[in-house]
């Protein structure tokens, strides 16, 4: 295993091999779900800080000085504008991307592992990245379904007031609060149409879905979307 951790053709082989394969994994994941950053974008970031830990562990043996962490602590701050990218605010302030820009900085820190040849470290992580992103999905998902506050977005109609929005909830035992009023302008028609952004309360045996689905099915009330 010794020959491995050294710097030689083969050891370069297997490293660039490893990188590219966990990068890849991770990157199937994502792109099933359809992320901004998808499998070769994955494998980009993970091989790419592969060959640079690679290159510095080169330099230092070269010259035989300089600090061989110096560039990789480069790529762990650097990535963050890749992973910035991937992260957006929809119109309703809803923020999307950040689990994909986390799964890319942490894809670079893959590479890194593999790059110094610390294959324990890099195989470990990057089934423990992988899990994180299969299986606690699924645990997250029950745990959001449990609970009983949630806050959406809404378009009211025009003969829809927010006073009347407010009486519907308070008759279905749903509370108010954080109520934001937001002028909308409706592309179609070219007027200004009043759209709600508010947290929800459900109180007794109301869980998650079925406050989403009262306030769905509340006439008047349209593009209600649960804000994550």
């Amino acid at each position: 295993m010794l020959i491995l951790r050294e710097l030689s053709f083969l050891s370069i082989v297997i490293r660039i091999s490893l990188a590219f394969a966990l990068g890849g994994i991770v990157g199937i994941e994502r792109g099933i779900k359809n992320r901004p950053a998808g499998l070769r974008t994955y494998m980009l970031v993970c091989l790419g800080s592969c060959i640079v830990m690679i290159l510095s562990q080169y330099v230092h043996l070269l010259y035989g000085a300089g600090d061989p962490s110096r560039m990789g602590a480069q790529v762990i701050s650097g990535i963050g504008f890749l992973g910035a990218g991937t992260i957006i605010v929809t119109k309703q302030n809803q923020i999307r991307g950040l689990t994909t820009a986390a799964g890319l900085w942490s894809s670079a820190c893959i590479g890194l592992a593999v790059g110094i040849g610390f294959y324990e470290l890099a195989a470990v992580g990057g089934a423990a990245i992988l899990m994180v992103l299969t299986v606690m999905q699924t645990i997250d998902n029950l745990m959001h379904r449990k609970i009983k506050t949630i806050e959406i977005y809404a378009e009211l109609q025009d003969d829809i007031t927010v006073g009347v929005f407010l009486s519907y909830m308070k008759q279905n035992d749903i509370s108010t609060s954080n109520l934001q009023i937001i002028n909308q302008l409706n592309g179609m028609t070219g007027k200004s149409n009043l759209a709600i952004m508010v947290t929800l309360k459900g109180h007794h045996s109301k869980n998650h879905q079925d406050i989403l689905t009262i306030a769905e099915h509340m006439n008047g009330l349209h593009n209600v979307q649960e804000l994550l």
